[in-house]
């Protein structure tokens, strides 16, 4: 059944890949991001050099890119000889591991393909895979089971959405699970969910969320300077719609508009999730009547009063959280299921988020119900809660104080993810 299934999902694989072919050939005519690191993609990296073969953590883009970073460095602190290879799907978190990764060399990921996977294997020659989240591609297990590279699922998970589709493939799933040496799972529901779908109990471990160990819990002491930088006074309020998307933005914007209302100097900086976006947003700000201003020209062009900030930089959202006065939390009032709520929380800041945010859960739970955020049920809610936090600033900072003693609490993943990982060195 392993091998049926495996060369059917193969199959289908194909299948959409050359559905997609017009399309794939247009974007790659018409942007150079498609053509770069094609050659990868097809398992014709550069051959590893050395005789010491790498450690291979593989993220997706920059949300998992960052909640990978400090497993990385602490693997590098504890064994620096050992040289670590980072791969990639998408060019944005390409560029985030680029800077906070530190990786001996970066990839973009093969296509899942027997063939491609295969030459990548026989390229890079891995000492071990580190897939984040749920990364789990068969042909990619099946390669390293072939090779006899272990495999360790890091910061695993499995949401709400996904794991119905896994349940209707489970007999075939569960023969791929056992490919995986060791699942490190974020949560007892991820657990029991992995669980269910096939994974051998004896490999399955709950360590936490690396997400929380991400997250920077520095005093306050830099707000200043990233207000500065930013061109804000300390007096002035400042929302952050963060990564938001398509569907949401006309939502923060017309909360900020009535803040302005009501407190003329309140700025608003807006960072869309999807760089390629950034256009679009402009005209969206432009179009509400309002002044906007890109980051990347910041401090040297100053920031209109009542402005609003877009968001052009890469991998600086979670350090500039620290300026927030209220968080929007993007992803949430469109069936997409949320983004991450710890790292507003770190800086403790109030968050407001919508009511889709199944991707999070059990944070979402967490959150709630120490008083940490505020759910609203749809974007016209948004502008009221929005000038409320913005009008009580002591509701607000014991709302990013609760927020942050839960990050503080459930730190630690790092550490026992590594003590694992170390165990097959």
């Amino acid at each position: 059944m392993k091998s049926l299934g495996r060369w059917l999902y193969t199959l289908g694989l194909l299948l959409f890949f050359l559905g997609m072919s017009p399309l794939v050939l247009w974007q790659f005519v018409r942007h150079a991001k498609y053509r770069r690191g094609l050659g990868e993609r097809l398992g014709r990296m550069a051959a590893w050099e050395g005789t010491a073969g790498p450690l291979w953590l593989h993220t997706v883009s920059v949300g998992e890119a960052m909640a990978a970073a400090p497993l990385a460095c602490e693997l590098r602190r504890r064994r620096p000889k050992i040289p670590l290879l980072v791969s990639t799907v998408t060019e944005t978190g390409r560029a985030v591991a680029e800077q906070r990764l530190p990786a001996d060399r970066y990839v973009f990921f093969p296509f899942d393909f027997p063939w491609t996977v295969l030459r990548a294997l026989d390229r890079l020659r891995p000492r071990i895979v580190l897939l984040t989240e749920t990364e789990l591609w068969p042909n990619l297990l099946w390669a390293c089971a072939r090779r006899k590279v272990p495999v360790v699922v890091v910061n695993g998970r499995i949401s709400p959405r996904s794991f119905p589709r896994y349940l209707r493939v489970r007999p075939w799933f569960r023969q791929v699970l056992r490919d995986v040496t060791l699942f490190c799972m974020q949560s007892q529901v991820d657990a029991e969910r992995i669980l269910t779908l096939g994974a051998p109990p004896e490999r399955v471990r709950i360590v936490g969320n690396l997400k929380y160990d991400l997250a920077d819990l520095g005093e306050g002491g830099e707000t200043a300077p990233i207000r500065r930088g930013l061109g804000l006074t300390a007096d002035v309020p400042l929302l952050v719609g963060g990564s938001t998307h398509r569907g949401e933005e006309e939502a923060v914007l017309a909360a900020f508009g009535r803040a302005r209302e009501a407190i003329p100097s309140v700025c608003l900086l807006l960072a869309p999730r999807h760089p390629e976006r950034l256009d679009e947003v402009e005209r969206l700000v432009r179009q509400a009547g309002h002044r906007c201003l890109r980051r990347s020209r910041l401090p040297a062009e100053p920031l209109p009063p009542g402005g609003v900030i877009l968001l052009d930089t890469m991998g600086e959202l979670a350090r500039l959280y620290a300026a927030a006065s209220v968080v929007f939390i993007g992803g949430s009032l469109i069936p997409h299921g949320g983004q991450n709520l710890l790292e507003p929380a770190a800086h403790a800041r109030p968050v407001i988020h919508g009511p889709h945010m199944g991707n999070f859960a059990e944070m979402r739970k967490q959150f709630l119900e120490a008083g940490a955020a505020v759910e609203i049920p749809d974007g016209t809610a948004l502008p009221a809660e929005v000038l409320r936090l913005l009008c009580a600033p002591a509701l607000a900072d014991r709302m990013g104080k609760a927020g942050r003693r839960i990050v503080e609490s459930h730190r630690g993943a790092t550490r026992r993810t590594a003590d694992l990982v170390e165990r097959l060195l």
